[in-house]
């Protein structure tokens, strides 16, 4: 192939030139056709520059769309690699000459590196958090547009000075997205003055549920569930619960369930003759308590402390929270 423009212009002056000074063959792979390889033959010329102010004495024309100066592909395979790199990287992008292109993972790594970088429009809604190159030691700073949820900058360090270097140079910012570390407030306040500064919802929810679970710990006693309503018992119908153990834990409730349970499995094997530091390694339990359990005569002199039923504000609403336990 060779091309059939009767000239071309320099590419340092752009002075155009129809003066050929010679011509030789190029070789320039291309995009394989039914997974073999395939080669084109170029007849290229090599035209003289007509400026004589013009530094470059001889250049060689290229054929836009198909080559490039010192290309070894045309631009056809040229971005089918790129894109295959973008994808799969290095050294899992060279495995491309299954579908006959040989090309080393160097190659792919010099073809992604070629790339222009792509045009990142100036975001509106900037988040700004931390990450660490080596946690507990080295932290930076990433910038998201909260918008596109896409990274837009990484800077080196977590200094207010870099974040209002950073956000002074757009002066489109118009919400910073931040938690509530004092330098990203400072750099915030410094870089966007117009921005309106909010706390990311990420961080609302954490505090949120760290609250919430501080709460429910302090609290956590009277989650209990609630006493059935039986009607007194007479001298007819005496209660048999309060007879029998006296325990204000009915049957059924998994703590006074489990205890009785296991308070019984204890005793049993003391009283089968075995020793305590055999109970304790049978059961998987530490010797304070099975100390207690054996000491304890009945189950129900384990229910003490926060299983004592008490007055509570929460009281009417034990019901629902036991569902919503259970």
């Amino acid at each position: 192939m060779r091309s059939t423009a009767a000239g071309v212009s320099c590419p340092d002056c752009g002075a155009w030139s129809a003066q050929v000074h010679g011509s030789y063959l190029r070789f320039p792979a291309d995009a394989p056709s039914a997974g073999r390889s395939v080669v084109l033959q170029l007849l290229v010329r090599r035209f003289t520059c007509r400026n004589a102010e013009c530094g470059r004495r001889t250049f060689v024309e290229q054929i836009p769309g198909l080559t490039r100066r010192h290309g070894q592909r045309t631009e056809r395979l040229r971005e089918t690699l790129a894109a295959i790199g973008l994808a799969l990287a290095g050294r899992v992008g060279a495995r491309a000459h299954i579908v006959g292109v040989p090309v080393s993972r160097s190659t792919v790594q010099r073809l992604v590196d070629a790339l222009p970088e792509p045009e990142v429009p100036a975001p509106r809604v900037v988040g700004v958090d931390e990450y660490a190159t080596r946690k507990g030691r080295h932290y930076g700073t990433v910038l998201v547009d909260v918008e596109t949820r896409r990274p837009v900058a990484l800077l080196p360090d977590r200094e207010s000075s870099s974040l209002a270097s950073w956000s002074t140079q757009r002066p489109g910012i118009e919400v910073v997205c931040r938690d509530r570390a004092p330098f990203f407030d400072e750099g915030a306040t410094a870089g966007a003055p117009q921005a309106v500064q909010v706390a990311d919802r990420w961080h609302l929810w954490h505090n949120l549920s760290e609250a919430a679970e501080r709460s429910v710990t302090q609290h956590r006693q009277c989650l209990r569930a609630l006493l059935p309503e039986k009607p007194e018992p007479t001298e007819t119908e005496p209660d048999p619960t309060q007879e029998s153990s006296g325990s204000p834990w009915p049957t059924g409730h998994r703590f006074a369930d489990r205890t009785r349970t296991m308070h019984a499995r204890i005793h049993a094997l003391v009283e089968a003759g075995h020793g305590r530091r055999a109970i304790q390694r049978q059961l998987g339990m530490t010797s304070r308590t099975v100390k207690r359990y054996a000491g304890a005569a009945r189950p129900e002199d384990l229910f003490t402390g926060q299983w004592q039923a008490r007055t509570s504000v929460l009281d009417e609403y034990k019901t629902y929270l036991d569902e919503r336990w259970n």
